[in-house]
């Protein structure tokens, strides 16, 4: 059995975005309380992370962009978008706690002591560009974690695998030009945020080295998985990274109230085991998953415990 880490802390709930928003703090609290009724509670290692220090955090976004976040959090400010991304006084706190547990993953997969780690963290993260607040994102998590895995660690070629339902444009954006991170994305295609078609490869010395899989609404199990064997599988192969990264959104569950995708529980786990065949060639089992969507309690905390299993 793998040693597997769950990173949590409790003050991911302090991340207040009103009544009603969809991203809200029950989604983890289902979570937590779902895998404390069952078996796998107990076979994983349990850890909190600290918050992230900035300098990893501005190894992706400039120092003028987190300032603004601080500032406009801190006077009360509600929302920091056009339309969806709301905040409360605490959640420049908390953005930085949720990056940081990624980082503590990176720290235990890189060192040993944990094969893999799942962290249940939010704010999400992939929708956060550069200098983009969007889509529920403050900071883009994973790729905080990528970038500093490359520079504490010395690896030289990371790849992200995203099955959010929704295009991760903030991660595509942050690596498009940069052949040392493989992004990859199955998502509803056309759908918010409107980007990730196939003619989406990378620029300059990053291209091909994004791919994109969009899939249609209606979208089944088996049309992921073909998208794995037909498209994903040789990308990773011909890549070879030497750390996985998964942006496991969960919103592409059938019960998913924002989108039009007909996956089920089992299925999270199918597409685990085939990342999981993939990275026992060429990174030694090394993942870090990181919660992005998923909106359906029920769906949500049912999908991440056939998720944990698999990789357990």
């Amino acid at each position: 059995m793998s040693k597997l880490g769950f990173i949590y802390h409790p003050d991911f709930l302090k991340h207040d975005t009103g009544i009603g928003h969809p991203e809200r703090p029950q989604r983890l609290q289902a979570i937590v309380q779902h895998l404390f009724g069952t078996p796998l509670w107990s076979q994983l290692s349990h850890l909190r992370p600290e918050p992230a220090a900035l300098e990893w955090v501005h190894a992706i976004h400039p120092e003028r962009f987190t300032s603004m976040i601080k500032s406009r959090c801190h006077v009360g400010e509600r929302m920091l978008d056009e339309g969806d991304t709301h905040v409360s006084k605490d959640s420049y706190e908390v953005a930085l706690l949720a990056a940081g547990g990624v980082l503590l993953a990176v720290d235990e997969v890189m060192t040993g002591h944990l094969d893999r780690a799942f962290c249940a963290v939010r704010p999400p993260g992939h929708h956060a560009g550069t200098s983009t607040v969007m889509g529920f994102c403050l900071f883009n998590n994973v790729a905080i974690g990528a970038r500093y895995a490359q520079r504490k660690y010395g690896v030289k070629r990371v790849a992200i695998v995203d099955w959010d339902v929704h295009h991760g444009n903030g991660t595509q954006q942050i690596f498009y030009e940069d052949d040392s991170v493989l992004y990859v994305s199955l998502h509803q295609f056309p759908y918010y945020p409107g980007t990730g078609s196939t003619a989406e490869r990378g620029a300059g010395p990053g291209e091909g080295f994004t791919l994109n899989c969009p899939m249609g609404a209606g979208s089944v199990e088996k049309d992921y998985l073909d998208a794995f064997q037909t498209h994903i599988h040789p990308a990773l192969h011909g890549f070879r990274p030497e750390l996985l990264f998964i942006s496991a959104g969960f919103d592409a569950h059938k019960d998913d109230p924002l989108a039009g995708i007909r996956l089920t529980d089992d299925s999270f786990a199918a597409m685990t085991n085939l990342l999981l065949e993939d990275t026992r060639e060429y990174c030694e089992g090394k993942v870090v998953s990181v919660l992005e969507g998923g909106y359906n309690l029920q769906a949500l905390a049912r999908s991440v415990a056939m998720h944990l299993n698999a990789m357990l």
